[in-house]
C-alpha cells in the first residue's frame, strides 16, 4: 500500500503542487487583510485553512490523474514520457481511475468546509470539469497552454470567493486584487508551460498535437513565453495599485525586483538550441517566484 501510494503521488508530481499553493496562500492573506466594504474584516479559521489546502491538493491530484489517463498512449511512445508510471506498468488504470474519483470527491467535500458560503460547493463540479479539459486541449488547439495558466489562476479567484463571498459583501469591484493576480498566474503559467513544451515540439509535431512551439517554432516559442512573463511582472506591479487597502510597499517592491530577476534568468536558461537546462527553470525558478511572492506579501500586508 505505501509503495501504491508512492508510486501514485509520483505519478501526479505531487511536489509540484508548491506552484500554485502559494498563490492560493497568497489571495488569502490578501482576503484577510483587505477591509470588507463595511469597514470590517474577515477572519480565517482552522477549517477554512483546511479547505483551502485540501481543495487545493485535492483538486491538482485529480486534474493529474486525469491527464495521466488521458495521455497514456501518448506517453507510452514518446522517448521523454514513456517511463511514466502508467506506460512502464507501475500502476493500472484501474488503480488511477480509483485515485481520481477519490481526489474528486475529497474536493468537492473538501468546499464543505466553507459553510455557511455554499459558492465553492455550487462550483466545485464546473471547476474540476475545465481543470479536466486542459488534458484534452493540445489535441485541438494551439492555445492548451493559456488554458492550464487559466486553470491554475482559478486558485486565488476561488479562494477569494470562498473566503469573502459575492453577494453579501458588496460591489464586484472586491474581486479586483483576485482578478489581478489571477490574471499574473495565467500569464506566469502559460509562459513556462510554453518553455517545458518545446522539449516536445518535434513528438508534437509528428502526433498531430498542437502547442505553441509546433504552430511558431521553438525560437518563436520562446519568444512569446518572455512576452507572457514580461506581462506577468505588470501585472504584479499593479496589483497594490489594484487594493491600496493593503499597504503593499517597500517589500513588496523588493521582491517584485527579484522576481524581474529570476524571470530574466529563466528565459536565459534557454535557447532554441539549447533546452538541457529546461528543467531547472521549470521547476527551481518558478518554485522560488510563487514562495517569494507569498512571503513578501504576507509580511508587507500585516507588518
Amino acid at each position: 500500500m505505501l509503495t501504491k501510494l508512492t508510486d501514485l503521488l509520483g505519478m501526479i508530481r505531487f511536489s509540484h503542487t508548491i506552484f500554485a499553493l502559494p498563490f492560493a496562500g497568497t489571495a488569502a492573506i490578501m482576503a484577510v487583510a483587505m477591509p470588507l466594504p463595511n469597514g470590517s474584516k474577515i477572519t480565517i479559521g482552522v477549517y477554512q485553512f483546511a479547505g483551502i489546502l485540501l481543495s487545493m491538493v485535492f483538486a491538482r491530484s485529480a486534474a493529474m490523474a486525469f491527464n495521466r489517463l488521458v495521455d497514456h498512449e501518448i506517453d507510452a511512445v514518446n522517448p521523454r514520457t514513456r517511463m511514466r508510471h502508467l506506460p512502464r506498468g507501475a500502476l493500472s488504470r484501474v488503480e488511477v481511475w480509483l485515485f481520481l474519483l477519490s481526489c474528486s470527491a475529497g474536493f468537492i467535500l473538501s468546499t464543505l468546509l466553507f459553510f455557511p458560503n455554499r459558492l465553492p460547493l455550487y462550483a466545485s463540479v464546473p471547476v474540476l470539469v475545465f481543470l479536466f479539459g486542459y488534458s484534452l486541449a493540445k489535441r485541438f488547439t494551439s492555445a492548451a497552454h493559456l488554458w492550464l495558466g487559466v486553470a491554475l489562476s482559478l486558485a486565488p479567484i476561488c479562494v477569494w470567493v470562498a473566503l469573502r463571498g459575492i453577494a453579501a459583501n458588496g460591489p464586484i469591484q472586491d474581486l479586483a486584487p483576485a482578478l489581478v493576480l489571477a490574471f499574473s498566474v495565467a500569464t506566469w503559467v502559460a509562459g513556462f508551460d510554453i518553455i517545458y513544451a518545446c522539449q516536445d515540439a518535434d513528438f508534437d509535431r509528428e502526433a498531430g498535437l498542437y502547442s505553441i512551439p509546433v504552430r511558431m517554432g521553438v525560437a518563436g516559442a520562446l519568444r512569446l513565453a518572455a512576452w507572457l512573463h514580461a506581462m506577468t511582472w505588470a501585472c504584479l506591479s499593479f496589483l497594490p495599485m489594484s487594493a491600496p487597502q493593503l499597504g503593499l510597499s517597500w517589500l513588496y517592491g523588493i521582491a517584485l525586483s527579484i522576481i524581474a530577476g529570476l524571470l530574466v534568468y529563466q528565459h536565459r536558461l534557454v535557447r532554441p538550441d539549447d533546452l538541457a537546462r529546461v528543467n531547472v527553470a521549470f521547476f527551481n525558478v518558478n518554485a522560488i517566484i510563487s514562495v517569494l511572492l507569498l512571503v513578501a506579501t504576507g509580511i508587507d500586508c500585516f507588518i
